[in-house]
């Protein structure tokens, strides 16, 4: 497999550092730069093209939130994933809404920051836990485009699915909802593709939304 190209963007030099040391003994990743604030994100995405930005998103000169927008309308080939200490909703929104395909803390494992990285550069979405919640509440409150209850699905989901679609609505990885249903990480993996193409969704945040709009969870 090519590796992910990463870069990480922090206005602590400390903290990039030592996530780059952690990264690059990653199999799977390379770390091909480093920036210390949006605005020389920007140029170093230009020059680098890296596949995932690792983007902090409270920064001088220009914020991360700020960052990936221009990111998305210049660099569109470039999958953000904000990396960030906060998860207040303001943030939350603001990074999704600005084109960011995921938002972890930088409290993560070492091992979900990995599968977020490989995933974010397929374009799937990535959230931690606390954050998928937010936003599947905040789309639950959201009001209504019309009365009429969602059509059921042409084939419904199995009760393994059903477990499946309830952890990942949660924000746990395939390789988390595995250990919580003692089952092989692979036959996770072919669950969820399964629950997608049933809900008729690309991925996980869609999943879990279309979930909640059915009533499963």
């Amino acid at each position: 497999m090519t590796p992910v190209r990463v870069l990480i963007v922090d206005d602590q030099a400390l903290f990039r550092e030592a996530l780059a040391t952690l990264l690059e003994v990653q199999p799977g990743i390379e770390v091909v730069g480093e920036a210390g604030d949006g605005e020389q994100a920007v140029r170093r995405c230009a020059e680098l093209r890296p596949d995932v930005v690792l983007m902090d998103l409270r920064m001088p000169v220009l914020d991360g939130i700020a960052a990936t927008g221009r990111l998305r309308v210049e660099q569109p080939g470039v999958r953000v994933l904000a990396l960030t200490t906060f998860d207040d909703d303001a943030d939350v929104f603001a990074a999704l809404r600005a084109g960011a395909v995921g938002y972890l803390l930088k409290d993560v494992s070492s091992a979900r920051l990995v599968e977020a990285l490989v995933a974010a550069r397929r374009g799937e979405s990535v959230l931690q836990p606390s954050v998928a919640a937010k936003l599947v509440a905040r789309i639950a409150r959201l009001p209504s485009e019309d009365d009429a209850p969602p059509r059921p699905l042409p084939v419904p989901l199995s009760e393994r699915e059903l477990e499946v679609v309830r952890l990942l609505a949660g924000g746990l990885s395939n390789r988390e909802i595995a250990g919580r249903l003692f089952l092989a990480e692979g036959t996770v993996k072919n669950l969820v593709t399964s629950v997608l193409s049933k809900l008729g969704v690309r991925d996980r945040t869609q999943a879990a939304l279309r979930a909640r709009e059915l009533g499963l969870l």
